[in-house]
């Protein structure tokens, strides 16, 4: 009897432990996954993804606008493409100062192609397919060449709703890009620069869903 009694408390005394042990580990693991402090001047690999990412993605979305200026649209989506190019246009600089500021090459983006003819447009015979050599595509969001080219080329009946539907989409990949510069990221100028970001790019998201009805 006394026998069992001595195994019965070993026996509690060994899940104890285990408890124990376990909810070590879980706090270890809480730790670990704690997000790291930001620092005014200190970066880190997110954020120069996030703004080598950014510019470029910035970019394609400033060459959706551009292809706006030449067509007939109501007020509330024009007032929406001139938003996107006041926001972005600023952010694009911002993000290059650090690139610089950190010795980090600025990425060429098709704009830069795109305005090697004239503002807005290529020359004649360019296409938003040759602007985008080069690019990276596989970014959130990141539109092909061909659906840029399909979108340059769209009758005055298809464009609007085409550009709305292909803007939503761009919002979207920023907007996930930011959340994972906002969890990895240690730099708080760009940590707050997602959350500008996510915050400005889904309220046009909504507004952009509500013009398509």
């Amino acid at each position: 009897m006394r026998t069992q009694r001595t195994r019965t408390r070993s026996t509690l005394a060994a899940a104890g432990l285990a408890v124990l042990l376990t909810l070590s580990a879980c706090g270890g693991e809480d730790e670990a996954g704690q997000p790291q402090e930001l620092s005014e001047t200190e970066h880190n690999k997110a954020d120069i993804t996030f703004a080598t990412d950014m510019i470029q993605h910035h970019a394609q979305a400033m060459s959706m606008v551009d292809l706006t200026m030449d067509r007939t649209l109501e007020p509330e989506v024009q007032e929406l493409a001139d938003a996107i190019r006041a926001a972005q246009s600023p952010e694009i600089e911002t993000m290059s100062g650090w690139l610089q500021e950190w010795g980090e090459e600025v990425p060429s983006t098709m704009r830069d192609h795109v305005n090697g003819g004239h503002e807005g447009h290529g020359g004649e015979d360019s296409s938003m397919s040759d602007s985008m050599e080069g690019m990276d595509h596989d970014m959130p969001g990141m539109m092909s060449a061909d659906e840029m080219d399909a979108l340059e080329n769209a009758s005055d009946a298809e464009f609007r709703d085409m550009w709305l539907e292909m803007m939503i989409e761009h919002h979207e990949g920023a907007v996930e890009m930011s959340e994972t510069e906002q969890d990895e990221g240690r730099f708080k100028p760009a940590v707050d620069l997602a959350g500008t970001i996510i915050e400005s790019q889904t309220k046009e998201i909504d507004t952009m869903e509500k013009l398509l009805g």
